[in-house]
């Protein structure tokens, strides 16, 4: 079946005119006898009938028409979504996090530049955003400490410095300045579980310059963490970046080599070129 001869009936049907149709469809009046005489032709089915004043549908042509009509009103349907799409004035994006507290500004400024836009955020751990980013569950993804390799495209969004987490009553709570890493050695600390990328940053450094320090508990959460300090089971380690606002517990920064993250925003590759990728990319700090 040809569809530019049954889109060319179609706009005779709804026209009533072969001049209106050529007109609407861009082409010429000639181009539109033909398609429609084709296709007349070649199924042996009479569709139109001409008169002196316009043109007039047989019987089969009119239930022809109910059907094309259907079908090319959900083609014009497709098209004007697309075109909504591509003008970001709808939409839907898919993003994917290791932390909130990057991402949620982006989503802010991309809702209200476009608030056509829907947004779905996952949040994970590092190695179950990056997983999603590579299995296009997610469209763009903020990583932290993330590996170039070939068909991801990386944009860098900031630094981040491990900072310890103490009691308010800590006597190190007071010291804004930091205090050096190797002041851990040997003290007790409740800590996230070793996948995590502020544990990992943490260890390495610690690894490097011979810190040992006495882990207690190994907790799944940031927020587990927060709550184990405040009830004075051990010295904590939290990015800069997520710090807590709980007045029980103070962020003091570690001073060292090795102690800072690097934050990113990816996508595949060939994905980059997509309007509302390019959107969010344009809308990060930096």
């Amino acid at each position: 079946m040809n569809l530019f001869q049954l889109r060319a009936f179609d706009a005779v049907a709804r026209e009533g005119s072969f001049t209106r149709a050529a007109a609407r469809l861009f082409i010429s009046q000639p181009a539109v006898t033909g398609h429609i005489k084709a296709l007349e032709e070649y199924y042996q089915i009479p569709l139109l009938r001409r008169t002196a004043r316009r043109v007039e549908l047989t019987e089969e042509g009119a239930r022809l028409a109910s059907i094309t009509r259907a079908i090319f009103g959900l083609v014009d349907e497709a098209q004007t979504m697309l075109e909504a799409n591509r003008q970001l004035l709808t939409g839907r994006l898919e993003v994917a996090a290791d932390g909130p507290h990057l991402v949620m500004p982006m989503i802010a400024s991309l809702r209200a530049r476009y608030p056509g836009i829907t947004v779905n955020l996952r949040l994970g751990n590092a190695q179950e955003t990056l997983a999603a980013l590579m299995s296009e569950h997610a469209d763009v993804a903020v990583l932290t400490e993330v590996a170039p390799r070939n068909g991801l495209h990386l944009q860098p969004l900031s630094e981040s410095r491990i900072c310890a987490l103490v009691p308010a009553a800590h006597p190190w709570a007071m010291q804004s300045g930091g205090i050096r890493l190797a002041q851990l050695n040997e003290v007790i600390m409740v800590l996230r579980e070793p996948s995590s990328i502020t544990r990992r940053t943490f260890d390495e450094a610690c690894a490097a310059t011979g810190v040992k320090p006495k882990v207690l508990l190994e907790l799944d959460s940031r927020e587990a963490v927060t709550e184990a300090v405040a009830a004075e089971l051990g010295v904590g380690v939290v990015s800069s970046m997520e710090v807590s606002q709980d007045p029980r517990v103070r962020a003091v920064p570690l001073l060292g080599d090795g102690l800072v993250n690097r934050h990113v925003l990816g996508c595949m590759e060939r994905r980059r070129s997509l309007r509302l990728i390019q959107a969010f990319f344009e809308l990060a700090p930096g």
